[in-house]
């Protein structure tokens, strides 16, 4: 392995934490010593990367720092195309479409064109169970997790009685042929799932709700609560 790329592995060994890691840590993932490590540290704080750390507390990479585009090993490249195209068969229309661009832009933005591996990698996503027909609109949920809004929906649970309910949503779940909205149901006081393909329409309220999504999807999984709204 070339000094560059070796640097290149470290960075980005360095983003994936939010935490000062040690350099033995660092030196066990690049399989590399102690000593290079502290080497290459400094090689890439003297190149203007924001390092912060010393030797016997760890590294971290400050927020913000902008990491050049690597080559993508085999395993890598197969993920993204794969899951990409999964994506753009399963998604909204405007998830789909972002799903595309995004293998243009990793195709292009790598040091070395990556269009023509792309096109002829032989992992495919085929259509499944066709989804059910839905009267909402996926992006509009996206974008209320996004922004931790509350939605107001028209719903009909399992028995088929209609209802309107107040919920929270924390999470968009694509299985197949059906998405689900895992969500804090003001009505029901508690965590529920709810079919997208139940939801007669849906409002953006505007208002955040007021725990924030990260605690809320903890408790969920405490709660561990998977079964269907009813």
């Amino acid at each position: 392995m070339s000094r560059t790329s070796r640097l290149f592995l470290l960075l980005d060994a360095l983003r994936q934490h939010r935490r000062p890691v040690p350099a033995q840590k660092l030196a066990d993932e690049l399989q590399v010593s102690v000593r290079t490590i502290y080497r290459d540290v400094q090689t890439l704080i003297g190149l203007g990367a924001p390092v912060e750390g010393e030797a016997g507390v760890g590294y971290v990479l400050s927020p913000g720092f902008f990491l050049p585009p690597l080559m993508f090993g085999t395993d890598e490249l197969e993920a993204l195309v794969l899951g990409a195209r999964w994506v753009q068969r399963h998604g909204d229309p405007a998830l789909a479409k972002a799903a595309g661009d995004a293998l243009s832009k990793i195709a292009t933005a790598s040091p070395a064109d990556l269009r023509e591996t792309i096109a002829n990698t032989g992992l495919w996503a085929p259509p499944t169970s066709k989804p059910e027909p839905l009267k909402v609109d996926l992006q509009a949920i996206r974008e209320a997790i996004r922004r931790e809004h509350k939605l107001r929906i028209a719903y009909t649970d399992a028995g088929g009685a209609p209802t309107e309910r107040l919920i929270w949503p924390i999470g968009l779940a694509f299985h197949d042929g059906v998405r689900t909205v895992p969500a804090w149901c003001e009505l029901r006081q508690g965590f529920r799932i709810f079919r997208v393909d139940r939801m007669a329409s849906l409002v953006d309220t505007g208002t955040r709700y007021p725990r924030r999504r990260p605690a809320l999807v903890k408790a969920w999984r405490a709660e561990k609560n998977y079964g269907e709204d009813s």
